[in-house]
């Protein structure tokens, strides 16, 4: 018999989510598409939401949250997929 440890629950605990490590990863992939040498709205509009997260004294993960739908739009324009996969999961098991 095989036994195997259950997935994960945020419902239940973090314990063992990296939710912190996720949400720091997608903020860092934010910033680099903000250095992208062509313009964008999205770089005006998150260069705002970053310095009034880290204003407000809110973590990466608040971050996330609340701008779920936004972060989705950037990471499809920049077609940055690995970094929407982790959206997706951050999203899922986290928010």
């Amino acid at each position: 018999m095989t036994c195997s440890a259950p997935a994960p629950d945020r419902y239940l605990s973090f314990e063992g989510i990296a939710c912190d490590d996720h949400a720091r990863r997608l903020v860092a992939t934010i910033r680099a598409c903000l250095a992208a040498p062509a313009p964008s709205l999205w770089q005006q509009y998150f260069t705002v939401k970053l310095a009034e997260n880290a204003q407000r004294g809110h973590d990466e993960l608040y971050f996330v949250g609340s701008q779920v739908n936004a972060i989705r739009e950037l990471f499809a324009a920049y077609e940055q997929t690995d970094a929407l996969e982790l959206l997706e999961q951050v999203e899922e098991e986290c928010c």
